[in-house]
This record gives structure tokens, sequence and C-alpha cells, in this order.
């Protein structure tokens, strides 16, 4: 399982998306039109110019929802092995919340969790 595994994946990978996107374009019927090329969101017209400029704490927002989120789906792995891993998996989860909750109080006190 060297270079020669690798570059077999690689391969691979490439074939499999490029077979992919030719069965697609095959098989859907392209059309153009008019509405196709507008910019909607949830099926509504937009009114005026679709590029504008968004207020960057919605991005905030969800950024900071995805880090608290993906450090949540760490918690499972030690919730399978709590018993068979003894007292220093406990010392560890709590300096993991310890960490995880000092993040939350520094995004709380800098503003990052108003709703604009």
């Amino acid at each position: 399982m060297g270079a020669a595994s690798l570059i077999v994946l690689i391969i691979a990978a490439v074939a499999f998306s490029t077979i992919a996107i030719l069965i697609a374009k095959v098989v859907t019927k392209s059309t153009t039109n008019k509405q196709k090329g507008e910019a909607i969101e949830c099926g509504i017209p937009t009114k005026g110019p679709s590029w504008i400029q968004f207020n960057v704490g919605y991005y905030l927002f969800a950024l900071i929802f995805l880090i608290f989120d993906v450090e949540l789906v760490f918690l499972y792995p030690w919730a399978v092995a709590v018993k068979q891993t003894g007292w220093m998996a406990l010392i560890e989860i709590v300096i993991f919340f310890f960490i995880l909750f000092a993040g939350f109080l520094y995004a709380h006190k800098k503003g990052a969790l108003k709703w604009v």
C-alpha cells in the first residue's frame, strides 16, 4: 500500500466523477430561459439588484454555530468509551468543556452571538 495504491485511488476518483458528469449531461435535457438565470431566494423573485452586501454578523453567527456543533461531535466517541477509560477521560472531558465554555464566553463578550 504505497504510492501505487494512491495513484489507483486518484485515477478511480477522477474516472468516477467524470463518468457521473458525462451521464448527467447525456441524460438531462438542457434548456435556457430568462427565469433560469434569475437569482431567487425561497421561490420569491428578487426586487432590485441581487448583488448586495450582507452584514458580516450573519456569517460570524453561522461560523460560531458550526464550531460548537463540530466540537459537540467529539462527545460521541467519549460517551461510547467512558466506561473503559475511567477517571482520566472524565478529567479530559471536563477540560474540554472548560475550553468550550471559555470560547462561548469570549464570543458572547465580543457580541458575536447577538442576532442583527
